[in-house]
């Protein structure tokens, strides 16, 4: 019978333990609602960018991917973002996908520009750098090389 109570009492300790780690995993995810702004951009490529990225500025996450889809008219990667609230953005700035690492994944940078006039919710970012493919531009090296 006593080791039965033990068991009983290890079982819940764990159980405890185990949702305690699911909260906090939850909490350090950023799911959910971003809060913010919405904007908009259209890119050529967007590779390597997923729903619930960071949104930086001058390497400061300001906001984060809330979704991707393909823009049926005019076939470019149209991208959803949002902002804190307390980051006004002139409406000439522009938006890269930016590599975080030789090796990590990419990012949506934000440059803001100099205009007067300020973005607002739902507005697009029309100045974009799409993401670049270094598997091109190994390519290109290697056949401009054998070119010689």
């Amino acid at each position: 019978m006593k080791r039965n109570v033990v068991e009983s009492v290890l079982g819940a300790i764990v159980l405890v333990v185990a949702a305690g780690f699911f909260v906090w995993a939850y909490a350090r995810a950023d799911v959910g609602d971003p809060g913010g702004y919405i904007l908009t951009a259209k890119f050529d490529r967007i590779d390597g960018l997923d729903p619930g990225g960071p949104v930086r500025i001058s390497g400061i996450r300001v906001g984060q991917i809330v979704s991707m889809e393909l823009d049926p008219v005019s076939y470019r990667a149209l991208v959803r973002l949002s902002v804190a609230n307390d980051i006004e953005l002139p409406a000439d700035s522009s938006a890269q996908v930016v590599s975080a690492s030789l090796l990590g994944g990419k990012y949506l940078a934000l440059v803001p520009g100099g205009d007067e006039v300020m973005l607002g919710e739902g507005d697009e970012i029309l100045y974009t750098q799409s993401s670049i493919n270094f598997e091109d531009l190994i390519g290109q090296l290697i056949f401009s090389q054998g070119a010689e």
